[in-house]
């Protein structure tokens, strides 16, 4: 695996250790059980093996009538959307009553197209350091709305400019940005997706470097265009500069910040808003306790802790319309002993969806440098269909998901309501439409733009 494999969405994994993927194995659900994984052919063949079973001539003759005039990777259903992975009677796991890749979704007033969705992943490309938009986001994120991702979640977007996680990224923070985000949200529904946008503040992982500013990984010198950080404790991330503790009084601005970004992304004509709670940035700073040691109402047990995040939702759940969908992304574990865990994962997703949120974006990781992560294909998925089953929440999966059949084998599975394709969407604008030839949808039922049909698969 390269190391372009070992980073995904908008989380850094420089200086954590990755181990032998071939030797890794996934914690154990909450409830003491091993997550469940699809069984490869090389399984089930051995296992056959182990127990003496040997396919017969008739099976194979059927197997073969069955399968003639498609491929390998196709659907033996396409009737209202809903593509059934003909995976084969063995697959107990599948059911034919759950949604395919390319069945609509609705949440609350808005219908996305499909169940393949472009995942916030920053590009510190606001280069004027203002926080607007350029036409650089304009192309990256319109040309993935006319690809077919049913949804379009921009990048981690400051809900105040101290909250950048480098000083090139986007902004929400003040009203003159509201106009530099039409035309990019226009674009992206005119292509046929749904327009949502991450809203976050970096906390102790602000003022960092990037490309376009140097100082990689590391804190940006004041002279150099950054600034003092803040966080629920003093406690620094790895080699970054420590940060202040906020007094109780900034965080209730901080909650008015996030509200008023939420009611300027509405403005701009967002149509879904995701708080971002995960990856180690403020929100999740708050909720693990090997970064905050506060003894005040947002310190100490899970309620305290949740405090900063339930009161955000409340905030941007009172500014927003009643028919746009809130979703959190969340990180399940911080692979940390001691740290936050799938548990209180579990708990808080309740106590959200009580709150108003409609989706659980389901991610790991970022609170702690130097801790090991089981990077592999899937290794969070079973995080979110822990919480999508535990909760009794949507989910999105997130997590080297790159393959057409691999993301649909958990929809098929019900370990999520959708797939969100990270670095594969970097490489192929047009994933979507790609995957939807790759697993014999016709063309009719995915979403080209009239201009693309001609160069229909």
């Amino acid at each position: 695996m390269s190391n372009d494999d070992l980073t995904h969405e908008n989380f850094d994994f420089r200086g954590f250790d990755v181990p032998d993927l071939k030797a890794v194995t996934l914690a154990s659900s909450s409830d003491g059980e091993q997550s469940k994984q699809p069984k490869t052919k090389h399984e089930d063949a051995s296992r056959n093996r182990r127990h003496g079973k040997k396919k017969s001539k008739s099976d194979a003759r059927s197997k073969k009538r069955a399968g003639a005039g498609k491929t390998s990777e196709s659907f033996d259903d396409y009737e209202d959307y809903e593509e059934r992975e003909a995976v084969g009677k063995a697959d107990k796991k599948a059911s034919k009553d759950r949604p395919g890749l390319f069945a609509p979704m609705t949440l609350r007033e808005v219908t996305v197209r499909n169940r393949i969705w472009l995942p916030p992943m920053c590009t510190y490309s606001s280069f004027a350091r203002d926080g607007r938009p350029t036409p650089f986001h304009y192309q990256h994120y319109v040309s993935r709305a006319f690809g077919g991702f049913g949804m379009v979640i921009v990048e981690s977007t400051a809900v105040a400019p101290e909250g950048r996680i480098t000083p090139c990224d986007l902004g929400l923070w003040e009203d003159g940005q509201i106009d530099a985000w039409r035309w990019i949200v226009d674009g992206i529904r005119e292509a046929g997706a749904v327009p949502a946008i991450q809203l976050n503040h970096a906390g102790r992982k602000a003022s960092t470097g990037c490309f376009a500013v140097g100082y990689d990984g590391q804190s940006v010198p004041e002279e150099a265009g950054g600034w003092p950080t803040m966080a629920p404790s003093e406690i620094a991330f790895g080699g970054l500069r420590t940060p202040r503790a906020l007094s109780v009084d900034e965080i209730h601005g901080l909650v008015g910040a996030f509200a008023a970004a939420a009611g300027r992304a509405v403005a701009a004509g967002f149509q879904a808003i995701q708080i971002h709670a995960a990856h180690g940035y403020l929100i999740s700073q708050f909720l693990d306790p090997l970064s905050n040691e506060r003894d005040d109402e947002y310190g100490g047990d899970l309620t305290g802790r949740s405090r900063f995040l339930v009161e955000v939702v409340d905030a941007v759940r009172g500014v927003v319309p009643e028919g746009v969908p809130v979703l959190v992304r969340i990180s399940a574990t911080d692979w940390a002993a001691g740290g936050w865990d799938l548990d209180q994962t579990i708990a808080l997703s309740k106590v959200l969806k009580e709150h108003g949120v409609d989706v659980m974006d389901v991610s790991t990781g970022g609170i702690m440098s130097g801790v090991s992560i089981p990077v592999k294909p899937n290794y969070q998925v079973p995080f979110a269909e822990q919480v999508k089953s535990k909760a009794d929440i949507p989910v999105t999966a997130v997590g080297l998901i790159t393959k057409p059949k691999q993301a649909a084998k958990i929809l098929a599975h019900g370990e999520a309501d959708a797939v969100e394709i990270g670095r594969a969407a970097l490489r192929d604008p047009y994933w979507p439409l790609r995957a939807a030839n790759k697993l014999g949808i016709p063309s009719t039922k995915v979403p080209y733009a009239p201009q693309y049909v001609a160069g229909a698969y």
